[in-house]
């Protein structure tokens, strides 16, 4: 079974299997790695949006997915490719009727056109990554190849396909990813703790107003971060002792966390009234704690440096202590300058020395006040 009749001249012949859907053919095949940078192409960047089916690449995405797949040679995982093709193809299906009527070769002229409708960082990243690793060339992508019918119908399947796309929550992407060291440790600090384990969201990057967790997962993975940046050359389990402890001996400064673990207190509650279970601290927590970490690794010193976070008003209602700093118009707010200037706030209350970014932020702060 034919869809077009045969093209002349030289042809790419594909295994394929045949759909429909919205009442037009489209087709399923599988295609070599090398291949991928020849066949598909983009746009001019030079056009005017819309002259264009596709987006402007983002070029700063590319070299992180090519390196994902060169450092994860035996694991790393694509989705399919999207594309049209405005060429006459020819479908010959193997025959035999029922499903063997869906199932056969996919020929298309060398002459024609593809263009990815979604995957194009994809196709740029699998081009580097070949020039890194050329043994990648004889693996293999799945392509989604949809029969073209024109510039207006290509940018709507562009807007058709990203309509409903969302991104993870980063909680759920720290849960599942296990080739993320920082993750890996997060993982075990919580789970490994009664305390967190039992307070923390680990799907969710948003916590509901009924919810009885205190941390999201990708809350505690940012502190981590900060908490061991520079640590980088320790045993993962050396990493992950001191994560655990460091947690354990803040959390016997604020009070309301016990409060609510034991069920005195509602995890809402303490979300709405005070500000410490918030993203913005835990990272200054954890960004204090490096400090903590690089000039002690004695347990008992941390306790004697740590001891004034229960002297310190969390009350959200305190905007004197936090408007300016973690909070904004009186909604908790994480942009930079904020986690520099909350930062350098629980460091003075520590007694500790503020480094140079934090103290220029509080100088400049200080002069906005006066």
């Amino acid at each position: 079974m034919s869809t077009k009749s045969r093209s002349t001249g030289f042809e790419y012949v594909f295994p394929a299997i045949r759909g429909i859907q919205a009442g037009r053919e489209y087709f399923v095949t599988m295609c070599p790695l090398r291949l991928i940078p020849r066949l598909f192409l983009f746009d001019d960047e030079e056009l005017v949006p819309e002259m264009r089916a596709q987006r402007t690449l983002n070029k700063a995405r590319i070299p992180e997915i090519a390196r994902y797949v060169v450092e994860n040679p035996d694991s790393y995982v694509f989705s399919a490719l999207t594309a049209s093709v405005d060429a006459d193809v020819v479908f010959e299906a193997f025959g035999g009727g029922g499903p063997n009527d869906r199932v056969g070769t996919l020929t298309i002229p060398m002459s024609a056109k593809f263009v990815i409708n979604d995957g194009q960082h994809r196709r740029a990243a699998i081009q580097q990554a070949l020039g890194d690793n050329p043994e990648l060339g004889d693996e293999t992508i799945a392509i989604v190849m949809f029969l073209d019918v024109g510039l207006k119908r290509c940018q709507q399947m562009f807007a058709d396909l990203n309509r409903y796309a969302i991104r993870p929550a980063k909680s759920i992407s720290v849960l599942y990813d296990h080739r993320d060291e920082m993750s890996a440790i997060t993982r075990v600090v919580v789970f490994t703790s009664d305390f967190y384990n039992d307070l923390t969201e680990t799907e969710s990057s948003n916590l509901a107003a009924r919810s009885r967790k205190l941390f999201t997962l990708s809350a505690l993975y940012s502190a981590n971060r900060a908490l061991l940046e520079g640590f980088e050359e320790e045993p993962f389990d050396k990493r992950v002792d001191l994560a655990r402890a460091y947690w354990d001996t803040v959390a016997r400064y604020i009070p309301e966390w016990s409060q609510v673990r034991a069920r005195e207190v509602s995890a809402g509650e303490v979300r709405r009234d005070f500000i410490h279970s918030h993203g913005i601290v835990l990272h200054s927590l954890g960004k204090v704690g490096n400090s903590v970490l690089q000039q002690s690794r004695d347990k008992r010193g941390w306790v004697r440096t740590l001891k004034p976070l229960a002297d310190i008003d969390w009350h959200r209602s305190n905007s004197t202590l936090w408007e300016g700093r973690a909070m904004s118009g009186g909604r908790v707010s994480k942009s930079a300058g904020n986690l520099l200037l909350t930062t350098a706030l629980i460091r003075q209350k520590l007694g500790l020395p503020l480094p140079a970014d934090e103290q220029r932020a509080e100088d400049a702060f200080t002069r906005g006040e006066s």
